[in-house]
């Protein structure tokens, strides 16, 4: 008995009709509308995001191959047909070596370094511009979609307020819809900002890192330049300097 009264409870409970697309459903073209803007956005800030985290790893790599391999050669040329041929790092290479022919060429009398380091600086501005392209639309997004999610939470409201009035009293069944529509477009437009600003301070964090590698790579390369190859990196002089030193102290313990 207590079973069959269950089961006439359960077949006589009301559906639950306040889900996400019924929500949507009754938000109307509004809705529909703005959840595809948002979607538009999310999608495009991700593809953004992987396609951009791929370029940096890219030019990463570029850098470590450049470190080791590059000032090993004799001249700046050989150096730079060991790298990759669409490598950042060869451009500023190659960009280099041809400021340096084209000097020559000048009728104006211009001092030869500050030549150089113009034609070097504009080689890395070029490369800086390509690695940021796409992280000012990651930037609207992530000061905009809030404000999308925000012109649904108004419609969303302006439409429970308007049940309201119809039915005389704020009954959860009128204003349930329209309400819980409001809610959704407040999470989908926070849900797409907060992603959006993530990726654009990480992707500028990484960009900030890559063009000072650059930098440091262009002002060593002019150093090359300036100074017929008599002057290259630091480091790679203190590990020239490190292998005799260590190589001499091997001779007496190989002597013991």
């Amino acid at each position: 008995m207590f079973i069959e009264i269950l089961s006439a409870a359960g077949s006589t409970a009301p559906q639950n009709q306040f889900g996400f697309w019924e929500a949507m459903e009754q938000g109307g073209v509004i809705a529909w509308f703005t959840l595809a803007v948002l979607a538009i956005m999310s999608v495009s800030s991700f593809y953004i995001l992987f396609s951009k985290l791929f370029e940096q790893n890219k030019v990463m790599k570029q850098g470590q191959a450049a470190r080791a391999s590059f000032w090993k050669a004799n001249s700046l040329k050989e150096g730079a047909a060991k790298l990759e041929k669409n490598s950042a790092y060869r451009q500023i290479v190659d960009d280099g070596i041809k400021a340096e022919e084209d000097h020559a060429r000048l009728t104006d009398p211009v001092e030869a370094h500050d030549w150089l380091h113009g034609s070097l600086d504009r080689s890395q501005g070029l490369i800086n511009s390509k690695l940021a392209t796409g992280l000012p639309w990651l930037a609207t997004v992530g000061a905009t979609s809030p404000f999308i999610g925000l012109f649904g939470t108004v419609i969303g409201i302006y439409r429970a307020l308007i049940k309201i009035g119809i039915a005389g009293q704020a009954s959860i069944d009128a204003v349930a819809g329209p309400v819980g529509e409001a809610l959704i477009m407040t999470a989908l437009g926070l849900g797409v900002a907060v992603p959006a600003v993530l990726a654009y301070n990480w992707l500028q964090g990484r960009n900030k890192r890559i063009a000072e590698d650059l930098s440091d790579f262009a002002n060593d390369v002019l150093g090359y330049i300036s100074s017929d190859g008599a002057v290259k990196p630091s480091a790679m002089k203190a590990a020239a300097q490190a292998k005799p030193a260590t190589a001499a102290a091997a001779k007496p313990a190989a002597k013991k």
